[in-house]
């Protein structure tokens, strides 16, 4: 019998020439502070503002106690760097931590792209410690906060990470590692080895957003950032990463199956154009059924006692992650984990309670009877001519059908916070005070506000000072 014989594979070919890391690191040293037009800077501070508040309501949630733990025992006392909420740490335990801060209760910015999206404001809490440890201006450190939103956000538009498996804070590494590199002053050398260290290390798995949804799901940015601020500081003494770490064999375009070629000498401080802030306390492809629910009810008041069934149709995407899809079934609710990605839910407590707030994420709130009887008369569906105008626009319908057979339906487009209706700086200050509420008493409010609104005009220590008085004199 003759025996099968298979040639070798075609030997690929060799990179030359410049990288995708390299390109990245070229863009990352010429940006200008100048090149921040008003408008995008506005956009930026609206975003740092929206991510303290967020951080401010996280202090003392148990996950984060425990990141808090370990930053105390690991951390250093005597660190150079703030913890928002009070204490010291060295700048990589830093990072770690304020980045968990801002990411834990699921309430910051997002940008949309067609394959999936990401959170920019992951890379504010470690750029914020480097830039203390590196007593930056307020200046510098919005330069090297829009050189990180806007490598995020290219890459996140470039190739669907979450389609081959890996999570949407992938781009984050290659992102952290150009701004990082931005505000510790690196040359383009050492900035490229950051970039390439961050990246051939970050590279985590989507399976941390799929059902069920543990506390890991909040902290996989901040792990991230743990990495990075500790792979830039190596980079900065001169340790080199792998060049090709995109396209290179084995690199990020070979695990996606397909290439990532980003043209970084054309790009612009441009991703503010698709960046959006959540109304809501919930996965951000929910957000505008849980508006089309909430602006339903204004329009049609009904008794949910009355529900015979709530229908939602959506885009794939909001469908796949939220309503039972890809990621996983979404009725068995009963953590915060679960309810904020569980779209089923979110409709059943916005009916019931008009609105998605905090406290609609409390245990407490979740288990009772009246929205977990509610959440199972939801059914959803993708729509096919929603998914075609995402990301442009995030249509949702819902329809609220009752007993005697009336019945009220409602569409939405868009929902406020995002892209196309961003919020002014008057609302995300009213934002600002309603999560950090007696966390930070009037006047220590409107202190870290005035900073935020002026970081030109300051040293990044003074902003750092502000949020370490929080919590001490709320």
């Amino acid at each position: 019998m003759p025996v099968e014989t298979r040639s070798p594979d075609k030997p690929k070919p060799i990179n030359t020439g410049p990288s995708q890391a390299e390109g990245i690191a070229k863009f990352a040293c010429l940006v200008k502070h100048a090149d921040l037009t008003a408008e995008r800077l506005l956009r930026l501070k609206v975003s740092i503002l929206d991510s303290l508040a967020c951080a401010i309501n996280s202090l003392g949630a148990p996950p984060v106690e425990a990141c808090l733990a370990q930053v105390k025992e690991f951390g250093g006392p005597g660190g150079s760097c703030t913890l928002i909420g009070g204490g010291q740490a060295n700048v990589i335990y830093a990072g770690f931590y304020n980045t968990a801060l801002i990411r834990y209760m699921d309430f910051m910015d997002s940008y949309f792209a067609k394959g999936g999206l990401c959170h920019p404001s992951d890379n504010i809490g470690a750029i914020l410690a480097a830039s203390e440890y590196a007593d930056l201006s307020g200046q510098d450190f919005l330069t090297a906060l829009a050189v990180a939103y806007q490598v995020e956000s290219a890459l996140t538009a470039s190739a669907p990470f979450m389609s081959q498996g890996l999570d949407l804070t992938t781009p984050l590494a290659y992102s952290l590692g150009a701004g990082l590199s931005r505000a510790l002053g690196l040359d383009e050398a050492k900035t490229a080895a950051a970039i390439e260290i961050c990246g051939a290390s970050g590279a985590p798995l989507l399976v941390v957003r799929t059902t069920p949804i543990s506390q890991w799901k909040g902290f996989n940015s901040s792990q991230v950032a743990l990495g990075c601020v500790h792979g830039v500081f190596l980079a900065s003494r001169g340790v080199t990463g792998p060049k090709y770490v995109i396209e290179g064999q084995n690199g990020l375009s070979h695990v996606l199956g397909r290439s990532i070629d980003v043209a970084w000498a054309r790009e612009n401080l441009d991703s503010y154009g698709r960046l959006s802030l959540k109304s809501y306390n919930s996965a951000v492809p929910t957000e505008s059924a849980i508006y089309c629910m909430v602006e339903l009810r204004k329009a049609h008041p009904f008794d949910p006692a009355d529900v015979v069934a709530i229908e939602g149709d959506l885009f794939q995407y909001a469908y796949d992650f939220t309503g039972g899809g890809k990621f996983g079934p979404k009725t068995d609710v009963h953590t915060k984990e679960d309810a904020d990605h569980s779209l089923p839910y979110l409709l059943a407590v916005a009916a019931l309670d008009g609105d998605v707030q905090t406290a609609q994420l409390d245990p407490r709130r979740i288990d009772r009877p009246d929205v977990q009887s509610l959440l199972r008369k939801v059914e959803l569906r993708p729509d096919d001519g929603f998914t075609a105008r995402y990301p442009d626009e995030v249509p949702s319908r819902v329809t609220v059908r009752l007993k005697g057979g009336k019945s009220y339906i409602h569409e939405v487009k868009d929902y406020p916070g995002f892209s196309t209706r961003p919020f002014t700086w008057e609302q995300i200050g009213a934002k600002f005070d309603k999560l950090v509420g007696d966390r930070a008493n009037d006047g220590l409010r409107k202190d870290i506000k005035a900073a935020v609104a002026s970081l030109e005009s300051m040293q990044m220590k003074e902003l750092m000072r502000l949020l370490g008085r929080v919590a001490a004199e709320g």
